[in-house]
């Protein structure tokens, strides 16, 4: 099915869209609720705003992306890796750590001795 040029309000129900291909198009407010999004790509997309909740995400990957002012809460942080990364204004609360590195430095480790010495 090809859409193109219009304004439509899509609802979605029971159905195998894998492989649908998006270009150039307008999802604001859109809502993905028990829908099997594994391997799909986002590339020079606006997620602000964007909330993840109650999902599986593991091994995924964000490149190249502004997280400025991102909040992750309650959030299982094992063998998360961020590299060459600034993380100003990104806030982090009650999540395990274990296993997470930024620019190769171990959190949990930091974080420990951070505490010790206050």
């Amino acid at each position: 099915m090809r859409i193109e040029g219009k304004r439509e309000m899509l609802e979605v129900e029971r159905a195998d869209t894998s492989g649908a291909r998006f270009h150039d198009v307008n999802m604001a407010g859109s809502v993905f609720e028990d829908v099997n999004l594994s391997r799909v790509t986002f590339k020079q997309a606006n997620l602000a705003g964007m909330v993840i909740d109650d999902s599986g995400v593991q091994g995924s990957q964000v490149k190249n992306a502004n997280l400025t002012g991102a909040s992750i809460v309650d959030v299982n942080l094992t063998h998360v890796v961020i590299e060459n990364s600034t993380l100003r204004g990104l806030q982090i609360r009650n999540c395990n750590l274990d296993g997470m590195y930024i620019d190769g430095i171990a959190v949990a480790g930091l974080l420990r001795a951070y505490w010790e010495k206050r």
